[in-house]
């Protein structure tokens, strides 16, 4: 893979797990916890989180063709699945429903609801299988999402431990201006993987 096309896959994940999102959200969730039990329910979370991502990146594929979906065809469908989240991002629609998942949280949680659904979610699922979907038979390159989806996680545990620092510096509003910036890029990405399903048809 070329640096160009890892920078672009780190974007890519990075926008749609949004450490800098969900950090305010593991603040609330372990409120309440010493720092050694954050640091225990972080990296259990990112630990579940790679698991799931990793699975549906390696398996994904051959499931879609299981059940006798090509790949174009959810290309189309996963780039509008991330346009809506996207759309969710400008309006700040995904910020309420992941505050009241944490409402609904069980006291541990590392698995629900942070592995899954707030950092491995239908969203970053769908795109772990569309970013390995454009390497089929390149190891190299399944290789390289794999890593660069690794690093994604890394940094989000970073911010999961630094999350009371990074809410008071950013504040409400700083955390809404970068969601919506990171948005505005989102939407922009699943543009592109819509676009690319129709070439792969034919159409375009």
């Amino acid at each position: 893979m070329t640096i160009e096309t890892l920078l672009t896959t780190f974007v890519t994940l990075f926008v749609i797990i949004d450490p800098i999102g969900l950090a305010p959200l593991f603040v609330s969730l372990t409120r309440g916890m010493d720092a050694k039990s954050r640091g225990s329910v972080a990296l259990r979370a990112i630990g579940i989180s790679f698991f799931l991502l990793a699975l549906f990146g390696i398996v994904g594929e051959k499931l879609l063709d299981a059940i006798g979906i090509g790949i174009p065809a959810f290309r189309i469908s996963g780039g509008m699945l991330l346009f809506l989240i996207s759309v969710d991002m400008l309006f700040e629609k995904r910020s309420e429903r992941r505050e009241k998942r944490s409402e609904e949280a069980l006291p541990d949680p590392s698995v629900f609801p942070l592995a899954m659904p707030l950092v491995a979610g239908p969203g970053a699922l769908a795109t772990m299988i569309l970013l390995n979907s454009q390497n089929t038979g390149n190891i190299a390159g399944q290789v390289g999402v794999m890593l660069t989806m690794a690093a994604v996680l890394l940094v989000t545990y970073v911010f999961f431990r630094l999350g009371g620092t990074i809410e008071k510096l950013l504040g409400h509003t700083g955390i809404v201006v970068v969601t919506r910036l990171l948005g505005m890029v989102l939407a922009a990405m699943s543009v592109q993987f819509v676009l690319n399903g129709l070439t792969d048809l034919g159409v375009l």
